[in-house]
Formats: C-alpha cells, structure tokens, sequence
C-alpha cells in the first residue's frame, strides 16, 4: 500500500502574495502579504525558514509564535493563525504595514499631523504597560522594526522574539546578536551594569525614548543624538528627557508617562486621542453619553485622517445605529464620513442603513434625512427609490409639523428625475394639489409652487398641460405675496412648455390680473413675465413658421435637460423661504406662521387712528426674495439644523389617526359662505375634488377667470405704507390703494379658488352615517342581551351544577 504524505503548506488557508515582501524589519523573520484563500481577505504572514546550524534562532522563532498566540491586546500585533513545519514556521497576522515604511510613504504625501502620532505613541505605551504591569514582561525589543500600522492607521506592537519574564522564571534575555537592534540597548546594559538595575521596565522605558526620537527625527545614528531633541514637540520634550535619562531609576513606569502626557497641555491632551479612547469603551458607555459623543463629533472629523473615519469610525457609527438606538444623531457625522468612500463601499455598506432609517418613526430622524438627501441621493438606484423610499416620504406631505412638510417638498426636487410615471404624475401631483390648496403655512404653500416649477421638466406631457398652468394659475391667487411671485416665476420658468393659444388664452389673462396686485414684488415680476410672453407671441406673429420650433416642448416626452430654466428661476425661493419656515416653527412647533406687530402710520386727521395689526414676518419686497441672499439664509439654515434633536418630535405612529382626521382648511374665515354654498347641487366637496382629480381636472377650477387677491382683514394696512427700513414715508398715497379699495366691495360676497369648495361635505355625512351605524348595533346588541336574561329568568326550578330541573 502506497501513503502519500499531504503538504502542510499547500493546504494552508493562507496563501504568500506573488509581489516581493514589502520592507521586512531587521531579524529573523520576512513579512510577506498574503490573502486567505477562502474570502479572498489581505492578511500579513511572517515567514522563518528553518536553516540549518541556526538552533538559537529558531528557537527564538518559536518562542515568538507562542508569545504572539497566547497574548491579546488591542495595541498588540493580532494574531489570526499559524503553521509550524520543521521546515518553516508561518504566523498569520492582521494586514499591517511596518511603521518606518508607512512613515516613508505618510512623508511623501504630505507627514503625518502631530494628531496620529501622539494616537500612535499612545497606543504603543499602552501596550508596554500591559506587559509589564499586567504580565510582567520586559518586551526587550521595543524599536521602530517593532511597530506595525494597521489600515485605520493603529500602531501595533510586535517583536516578541526577545521577550522574557520580569521574574527572572525563564532565565535572562535572550541574545540577539544584530547590531541593528542592540543599538536601542540602554547603557547599563552596554556596560555591565545590567544586574543593577532595580525597575524592570528602565530598559524598554530607554527604548521607548529612542523610538519616539526616530519618529519625529528620521533614523537614529547614534546613542549621542538622543541628547538634542531635534523635531520632538515641545509639550513632550520634558516627557522625552525622563524617558532617555542616565539614571534607569528615574524613568517612569509606562503607565505613569501616560498619565503626564495625557495632563492638561499635555502632547496626547487632544480631540483625537478622547475620540479614541471612548470609541473603546462605547460599548459600557451611558446613552447619553454616546448622544452627546456623536453630536460633536461631526465638527471633529474634517481633522481625523481619513483611513481612522472610514476604518474605524465609519463601523462604530453603523453599529451604534443598528444595536445602539443612536438615531438620527449619527446622521450627520455618518454622511460625513461616507464622502472618503468609493461607490462601491458607499453601496455596501451606508444605502443599506439609509433606506432602514426612512422606515424610522423618529421625526428628527426623518427631517435630518430629507435635510441631507443631496449627499446620498447620486447613489440611490430608481427601484430602490420608487418602491423603498418614496412610499415612506410621503408620509410628510401629512405631518402635522410644519417643518417635516416643508423639508418634504423641498426633497422632491432631488427624488423626482428618479420617480416612475405613477409616483410622479399621479401620486405627487396629489399631495401638491392638497399642499397648495390647503397648507396653512404660506412658506410651504409657496415652496411647493417652487418645486413644481423645477420639476415640471420631468412631468409627462399630459401632466404638464393638465397641472402647470392651473396650479399656476391658482399660486397668483394665494393671500401670501411670495406665493404669488412664485406663481409667476413658475409661469416664466416653464415658459417653453406651453402653446401659444395658452399663453394668450390662459396665461396672460391671469398676469395682466396680477398688474394691479396691492405688492409691488408681485407687480414687477408680472411685468417681466407678460414682456416676455408678448414678445414671444410677437415673433411667432412676424414669423410664423417658428410655431413648431416654439412648441418643440410642448408635447415632448419629460427630459432632465429642459429643467435648468427652472433652477435659475426659481432658485431664490427655497432657501428664503426654508430659512423663514424654520424661524417659524422654532417658535411654535404647530401653531401659524409667526407674526410681528408692524408700526402704522399716523391716521389722517378726522379718523381714529388703527390699532396696530399683526402682519406675517415675511418681507413682501422684491430685494429679499433675490439670489444674493442665499448665503445668509443658507447659514441660518444650517444653524438650525443642529436643533432640531432638542424638539419633542413625537412619534409619526402615534398622530396617523390625528393627520388622517385633521382637515387643514386654512381659509376657515370663509366658514359662513362656505354653509351656504353647501346646499348647492353643482358644488363639488373637497373629498371628491382631490380624489377625482386626475378625471375632473382640479388644478383647473376658475382659471378662465382670475380673480384678484382676497383683500386682507379689516384693519389691515397696505405693504407699500409701511417704512421698511427706507427714508421716510411721504405723504403720497398708493397709487393702487384706490384699486385695492374697491377691490374689498366685491371681496365680501365671492371667494376665490382657495375656498371654491365645501371640503367637508362629504366626509361629515360619511363620519354621521358611521355614527349613526354603530348607534343602531348598539341598540339592537343591548336588546338580545336583555332578551337572554329573561329567558334565563322564566326557567321553572331550582338550578343544579350543570343540569336544569326538568318538569
């Protein structure tokens, strides 16, 4: 019979990688890359051939295999497995890279920050403190071929082929018998004196010194050049001179160096080196700890480098999310983070978490998610968003608070060029025609005029000939100066996706209305916008054989590149108003928007003077609502961001059946009209208005004809009589005050689109059918039950115990 001995080496996990071995430190072992054959995962493998007439060596060899196998640190080189033939001895490691050649490398991109390096002298004191506080080892050996740097650039100790017990149990150190490593030997140990020594850790404490002038110096010549300190910092130099100091007594114990360096002003006394430490121990911190942790952690990132974020960082951010309970508080820093990812590792491994947090009740962690939509929304595939996302945002176009409305709205411009035709046209078109006509906030009213502008680019054809022009339309109606601006913007935006019976039809039916309006901003924009659809009919008129080149659009399927149009115009009102909004609902949470007492003028002689009348605090002027305050309220913006945690949001789950029943009909002072248009057989509700819309046409009510701006409450004052800030007012009056005055002899017995309908026709008759149901069971359930116990009560006899009397 034949036996065939199997090769320990071929069936080794582990396989060497082809490249040469990168800079092997100085002794007896080579550092080869390597992967394990299974996962394909890099690995680092210290290879040692046996050679004959080598005994000292291989035994300090296999001594090392053991110390490295048998000993744990987090600061100590991993070990992961290992092969021992009597050929060769293979130990498998964590992949690392020696440190004098990560520190080469470091140098020829730019050095590394005094930041990583106290980290990484941390790290390696830690662990000499460990050997010989808690094991009483002396490492023997402690040098720069001794440390090795991870990918999330953690510093490792290794080199454990000289090491020996303190207890003098495995007899004195070893021979090394290489001049490279001998000359990091103290000097009583060079002359003899080594019994004298009385601390067991003054010789490493002398190398450890040796160590940290090579990092910050380059290579050490000589044993004399440690008396210059050279490029060491100066807040660690006193630390250093203990550490290189003649007398083996005085040098400190490896947990006291620590100590001192970690002392106020102290070189391991910063951000990072807190970051560190608590990331180790995040696991027994306190919830509110970790809170606060990751909330100022954002602000720290922007000087960590970037292999500790995406290495180190990046997993204790997904695991405090997915086993922690962090919430939305590691949104920011996590977002932050992925920037230094590849879109492959972005797909992997922050999606995932992203599409789990939509699902979340949490409202701050819903708005924090819209808020930062523009950081992730390029990796989202159009399936993921049709059918993991957007069905989960929607849910904001119903919340109560205002902000996660308006954050909603605004978050379409970036979901929308990935929506299908039924999310876009039929389910968003929806909940903008309820925004639009209902909102009670006029910023969100207004935004989502806005956002309908950008995104009509991407509507099919039907839905922009349907929509654009009566939501439009309705926007000039709105009570809110900027909504109407917005309207008219929107016009102009979109202005090559009409047809030109539109645009002389329809369209500039409702500008020519909007000449008279009370604000001037609404007056100017007007103008521009009927110069340039005039001019347009114009020079169709002079030539008409540029009809087809002018309706090109018209009827053309949705296309990302018609909505540049948009953003230019109407890129002024989103942040203007987000700003304003979040002012608003900083100040009350559900309530109204804000209003602010405005002074009156002097009242003319013969009147009683008005009380003052609240206004919204919005600027009704032109200047304000331009580009050029961008900035200013981008920053407030993200100012108000931070605080959004310190709201008590409340859950979405618990207030669905409060935003299913509540009905925003923000034009209640309507009420009375409203009842008597009730009993009208032609007049359409609310209910069957919205949910008949795509058949009926409900963004197209009373565009044929426009009707000026419902007069403000009585009391209340023009725009154009108040002093904005300007020189003072003179005694001119308005030229349109006349118009608007006239205007409030009409306004008392019509209502304009903004309460066409009796909304709650319908479901009032619905809920008092319900009622009147349930009332009817109730009656009938109490009957039967009365009806049972006087049979049981008419039975003849005495009751027995499961029987009845029988006559």
């Amino acid at each position: 019979m034949w036996f065939f001995a199997r090769d320990p080496v071929r069936d080794f996990p582990f396989e060497l990688s082809p490249e040469p071995p990168e800079g092997s430190p100085p002794g007896p072992w080579v550092l080869h890359r390597g992967r394990k054959k299974a996962t394909g995962s890099p690995v680092s493998i210290f290879v040692y051939d046996v050679k004959p007439g080598a005994e000292e060596q291989t035994q300090v060899a296999k001594a090392a295999f053991k110390r490295l196998k048998t000993l744990r640190h987090p600061n100590i080189l991993a070990y992961i497995d290992g092969l021992e033939t009597d050929k060769c001895l293979h130990v498998v490691t964590e992949a690392v890279t020696p440190l004098g050649v990560y520190l080469k490398a470091r140098a020829e991109a730019g050095g590394l920050k005094e930041l990583e390096l106290s980290w990484g002298l941390h790290q390696i004191v830690k662990a000499l403190s460990f050997l010989v506080n808690d094991c009483s080892l002396i490492h023997n050996n402690v040098c720069m071929a001794a440390v090795f740097v991870d990918r999330a650039g953690e510093w490792k100790l290794g080199g454990l082929d000289y090491m020996y017990s303190a207890q003098g149990n495995g007899g004195g150190p070893p021979h090394k018998g290489i001049p490279e490593l001998e000359q990091y030997d103290p000097p009583e140990l060079a002359d003899g004196s080594g019994r004298a020594v009385r601390e067991k850790w003054s010789a490493d404490m002398w190398r450890l010194g040796c160590l940290i002038w090579e990092v910050f110096n380059g290579s050490l010549p000589r044993a004399a050049a440690l008396r210059n300190p050279g490029k060491i910092p100066k807040s660690l130099v006193p630390h250093y001179c203990e550490l290189v100091g003649a007398n083996p007594k005085v040098r400190p114990n490896p947990a006291r160096f620590l100590q001192n360096c970690r002392a106020p002003g102290g070189f391991m006394n910063n951000r990072f080196v807190e970051t560190n430490l608590f990331l180790e121990e995040i696991q027994i911190k306190e919830p509110a700890e970790k809170q606060k942790f990751f909330q100022e952690l954002s602000k720290s990132l922007d000087s960590f480098p970037e292999d500790f974020c995406r290495h180190k960082v990046l997993p204790q951010l997904l695991t405090a999310f997915e086993f922690g309970n962090a919430g939305a508080v590691v949104l920011t820093p996590l977002f932050k983070v992925g920037k230094f990812l590849s879109a492959e590792e972005y797909q992997q491994k922050i999606i995932p978490v992203v599409v789990k947090m939509f699902s979340s009740t949490d409202r701050a962690m819903r708005i924090r998610l819209l808020q930062q939509m523009e950081q992730f929304i390029q990796y989202l595939d159009e399936p993921t968003v049709n059918t993991q996302i957007f069905p989960h945002v929607v849910h904001g176009f119903l919340d109560t608070n205002p902000a996660i409305r308006e954050q909603t709205v605004k978050s379409m411009l970036l979901l929308a060029p990935k929506l299908n035709e039924t999310n876009l046209n039929v389910e968003l078109m929806k909940h903008f025609a309820r925004l639009q006509a209902k909102d009670e906030q006029g910023p969100i009213r207004c935004n989502t005029t806005v956002c309908l502008g950008k995104i009509g680019s991407y509507l099919s054809a039907t839905t922009r000939h349907r929509v654009l022009t009566s939501a439009f339309s309705r926007a000039t109606k709105d009570p809110f100066a900027p909504s109407r601006v917005a309207g008219v913007l929107g016009f102009a935006a979109t202005h090559n996706l009409y047809s030109m019976n539109d645009c002389a039809h329809k369209i500039l039916p409702v500008l020519c209305g909007l000449t008279v309006d009370p604000e001037k901003s609404v007056r100017d924009q007007a103008f521009k916008a009927i110069r340039s659809f005039l001019s347009k009919l114009e020079s169709v008129s002079e030539d008409p054989t540029q009809l087809a080149e002018v309706e090109k659009d018209v009827h053309a399927a949705s296309s990302p590149g018609m909505g540049g149009a948009a953003a230019s115009w109407a890129g002024w009102a989103v942040t203007g108003v987000s700003s304003l909004t979040s002012k608003l609902i900083r100040a009350h949470p559900t309530a109204a928007p804000a209003e602010t007492n405005v002074p009156q003028r002097p009242a003319p002689e013969g009147l009683p003077a008005p009380a003052p009348t609240p206004v919204p605090a919005v600027p009704t002027t032109s200047g304000p609502w331009e580009t050029q305050e961008e900035g200013k309220d981008t920053e407030e913006d993200s100012s108000a961001a931070d605080r959004w945690d310190d709201e008590d949001w409340g859950s979405l789950e618990q207030e669905a059946e409060s935003v299913l029943a509540q009905r925003d009909d923000w034009s209640t002072r309507n009420q009375a009209s409203q009842a008597g248009q009730a009993s009208n057989p032609g007049h359409r509700s609310q209910e069957s208005d919205w949910s008949s819309w795509e058949a009926e046409g409900s963004w197209e009510q009373d565009w044929q004809e426009p009707s000026p701006p419902e007069p403000p409450p009585e009391g209340t004052r023009l725009a154009s009589e108040y002093n904005w800030g300007g020189p003072e007012p003179s005694d001119k009056g308005d030229p349109f005050a006349a118009l608007s005055v006239h205007q409030e002899a009409g306004a008392q017995s019509r209502r304009d689109s903004w309460g066409d309908d009796n909304w709650e026709g319908l479901e009032t008759e619905s809920r008092q059918a319900k009622a009147e149901l349930a009332r009817k069971k109730r009656e009938e359930r109490r009957r039967e039950m009365e009806a049972k116990r006087a049979e049981k009560k008419a039975a003849k006899g005495p009751m027995k115990l499961g029987t009845r009397k029988l006559d």
